[in-house]
């Protein structure tokens, strides 16, 4: 029986546009197995996971779980829980980290302002290498699992301290996916080989266009619309472009601006993918969205 990852492949699903929302991100440590519903099936107190998701809903903010890679029944709980708050956004992109004795002091953050990008002095500014979070969940896909620990596996055996299991990153028919910080770029189809080389790349202050699914930041639309415009002029820079979307009949346009001064206009389609596939192994028959790219057009010549 094909899986969902081999399903997408002979399919040649595009990558762009598929990446998960969020503007700012809440990673908590917790190691143990995770369900399905990680922040409710874990080892967390389900009632502050319930209270987790409840107050960020609609604040721009997402939370998920983090782990060490490893064998993790064997890990007992340590005292103290790693979090790490990561805002994506290309004008102002930043990673703090502190550590809480009980996750319950979390809720009480602002999280409207953290989704907006004031993260109020929580924690301190993270200085470390690129923050890596590969979705490993097997509860909620067996291909994160299967094609996902091997993955965080290899990157921490070869000296990436900064790479950690998550819970759910979307698109478990891309794995194993991959979503690096303090950009907010996320990525699929990995091998070790090329996650090695997002992870120099991000440090250098770069993206891969090749494997990128989008930046978080971005909704899917302009997702896609940035990953087209730095495939035409060949740039890489993680903030070297910014955009901004409106929607219209059968689509949006997007306005896609570089720091140099040039600005285009992306039209972008909304469409289905056929024939209907599984979004995730074991569900039922989709056409999942795609986005596809009608014109580009130069809209300011630079002086």
């Amino acid at each position: 029986m094909s899986t969902c990852t081999t399903l997408s492949r002979v399919l040649a699903e595009p990558l762009g546009g598929s990446a998960t929302t969020g503007a700012t991100w809440l990673l908590l440590e917790q190691s143990g197995p995770w369900g399905a519903r990680a922040l409710t099936q874990s080892h967390l107190d389900p009632a502050v996971g319930r209270a987790l998701e409840a107050r960020s809903k609609g604040t721009g903010l997402r939370v998920a779980l983090i782990r060490r890679p490893g064998r993790h029944a064997e890990r007992p709980p340590r005292s103290s829980r790693r979090v790490y708050l990561a805002h994506t956004s290309p004008d102002h992109p930043w990673v703090r980290e502190t550590e809480v004795a009980d996750p319950a002091e979390l809720l009480s953050l602002d999280f409207a302002a953290l989704g907006a990008g004031d993260h109020g002095g929580t924690g301190s500014d993270y200085r470390g290498e690129p923050l890596a979070l590969v979705c490993t969940n097997g509860r909620r896909d067996r291909c994160c699992a299967v094609l996902g620990r091997p993955l965080a596996a290899e990157l921490a055996a070869d000296g990436h301290s900064t790479v950690w299991e998550t819970t759910h990153l979307g698109g478990h028919r891309f794995s194993p996916t991959m979503l690096v910080f303090p950009y907010g770029y996320a990525y699929g189809r990995l091998s070790a080989n090329t996650a090695k080389e997002i992870l120099t790349a991000t440090h250098e202050g770069r993206m891969v266009p090749e494997w990128c699914r989008g930046r978080s930041f971005w909704q899917p639309a302009s997702q896609a619309a940035e990953l087209a415009i730095r495939q035409a002029v060949g740039e890489d820079r993680a903030d070297a472009l910014t955009l901004h979307q409106e929607a219209v009949p059968d689509g949006w346009t997007v306005t896609v601006a570089h720091r140099d001064g040039r600005v285009w206009t992306v039209e972008v389609q909304a469409g289905v993918s056929e024939p209907p596939r599984s979004q995730s192994c074991g569900a039922e028959l989709v056409t999942p969205a795609r986005y596809e790219i009608r014109t580009i057009r130069p809209a300011l010549v630079p002086v």
